[in-house]
């Protein structure tokens, strides 16, 4: 586990109620590449390891292991996450460290359980090992900061994550074109617990990928069922899907910056609801539909006042749904068309213009039930 952090900012393991916070991947790689260089010159390493991160705190890694052989030196550390319900939390993160051809500079390799680049679009070239240049630069700073000099040494750096290849299972690499294992990530070095921040990576790398692969239609899916009905709906290939989850803002404000020719949201009945009435972050626990709200749009979709009235009184998009399939089912398709038509007009706000949209709803067997736009 890190331990207090040097300027007095609670970090892990920290107290109280309070999440605690972790370190990124790309913080344990520069802390352990640091402590092997260590090792390498002068043949003991420091326990724990401090470095300093970009935005000035400086934490310090107790090392899980350290040893010198044949010539290069080799340091692990154990990633804590914090409270993150992150994939990496307990991984063993490896810098192996030996000197580099004179003038060379910092060489990076993938070590067993780190990826390689094998497509366009993301922050590295293809055939570059997947640590992401924000760590790169961490490591550096970190190494010059040591010798203090105006530039690192002509070291090669090999980050490894042992079992990182079955982590990368349980995440989007593969669809990225990330393959042999995870990458390593991190701006700040620090993990805000459930900020989610790998998952909107991806989401921003993969609109990367398929821009750079020239794909003019992409998807974006609120969860499987979803998107395996929109890439039959609209024939669309894997690099073309993109798993938004409850990030709609995430994704569109992106695709602003960033766009693409043509934009399919796809989802079911109640995250949509949860779109079309003004919400971009669609995780239950930060957002709730607005049942008087939604009772309206039955209303407007042509239900009995009975029924306007039971839907008054449920909690959930997914009763509201059942209440208009009671009265009649083309009185459910017709709710089903104004949210998908709702949810498009949000979408359409959000991205300013910049992306033609559609919107398509899915029931949880992957049938459509309700579309808008093109």
């Amino acid at each position: 586990m890190a331990r207090q952090l040097d300027n007095g900012e609670a970090g892990p393991p920290g107290t109280g109620g309070a999440l605690r916070r972790g370190w990124t991947t790309g913080a344990c790689a520069t802390a352990a590449t640091r402590a092997a260089y260590e090792g390498l010159l002068t043949g003991g390493f420091p326990d724990p390891v401090s470095i300093r991160l970009p935005g000035g705190a400086r934490p310090r890694f107790p090392l899980a292991l350290a040893e010198c052989l044949h010539g290069e030196a080799r340091v692990g550390i154990v990633k804590d996450a914090g409270d993150d319900p992150d994939v990496t939390h307990g991984a063993l993160v490896l810098s192996t460290v030996r000197p580099a051809p004179h003038g060379s500079g910092l060489i990076f390799r993938a070590g067993t359980g780190v990826g390689t680049i094998t497509r366009a679009g993301l922050p590295l070239a293809v055939g570059e090992p997947a640590i992401n240049p924000g760590p790169r630069r961490m490591i550096e700073a970190a190494l010059v900061e040591f010798t203090g000099k105006a530039t690192p040494p002509d070291l090669t750096v090999t980050i490894a994550i042992p079992g990182g290849e079955a982590l990368a299972a349980k995440t989007l690499n593969g669809r990225l074109g990330i393959v042999g294992g995870l990458s390593i990530l991190g701006t700040t070095g620090i993990v805000i617990p459930y900020s989610c921040s790998s998952w909107i990576h991806s989401i921003h790398r993969g609109i990367d990928v398929a821009r750079a692969a020239g794909i003019a239609h992409i998807a974006a899916a609120t969860g499987s069922t979803s998107e395996a009905a929109v890439a039959r709906m609209h024939d669309l290939p894997e690099i073309a899907l993109i798993d938004m989850g409850d990030f709609a803002g995430g994704t569109l404000k992106y695709l602003r910056r960033h766009p693409i020719a043509r934009l399919t949201l796809a989802g079911g009945f109640g995250k949509l609801a949860k779109l079309a009435s003004g919400h971009l972050d669609l995780h239950s626990a930060r957002s709730r539909i607005d049942i008087g709200w939604l009772a309206d749009r039955l209303a407007e979709a042509g239900a009995p006042p009975a029924s306007i009235a039971a839907a008054r009184r449920v909690e959930g998009a997914a009763e509201v749904l059942a209440i208009a399939e009671e009265a009649a089912p083309r009185c459910a398709g017709r709710l089903a068309e104004l949210i998908a038509a709702q949810a498009r007009e949000v979408a359409m706000a959000t991205l300013a213009g910049a992306v033609t949209v559609d919107v398509a709803v899915f029931d949880r067997a992957g049938a459509l039930i309700g579309h808008a736009g093109p």
